[in-house]
């Protein structure tokens, strides 16, 4: 995982902390963005390897940041993975339609982070 670049979006200062920390630890190099809006500047500048996304945000929720990004044919193989304290059938679903890879509940624990990363890192490579 030495040298992957993600993107966590998330408007929960701690959940962003926590991801990042996890992340570093593991070798990645980690940006962080509030909500879906500072996110697709973030994604256009650095080119992330995976995106984590936050459903509940204001302005554009998890949904919208995903569906923009996956229209955008330079990111559409970005991989992006839903958070949600939410576990729903539909919730999954809709993440589905908007073309997300993976959706994990929060709190998630490390090794359910890292083994997202591995799951769709393997794929891409």
């Amino acid at each position: 995982m030495s040298g992957l670049k993600v993107l966590v979006i998330d408007d929960s200062k701690t959940i962003r902390r926590t991801a990042e920390t996890l992340l570093k630890k593991a070798g990645c190099e980690v940006l962080t963005a509030v909500d879906g809006f500072e996110a697709l500047s973030v994604i256009a500048e650095s080119e992330p390897d995976i995106i984590f996304v936050d459903i509940m945000m204001p302005r554009l929720d998890g949904y919208q940041t995903c569906a923009l990004i996956k229209r955008n044919t330079s990111f559409k193989n970005t991989p992006v993975i839903m958070l949600s304290s939410k576990d729903g059938l539909f919730d999954r679903a809709r993440g589905r339609i908007v073309g997300s890879e993976e959706y994990l509940t929060k709190p998630f624990t490390r090794d359910e982070l890292l083994g997202a990363i591995e799951n769709h890192v393997r794929r891409t490579a």
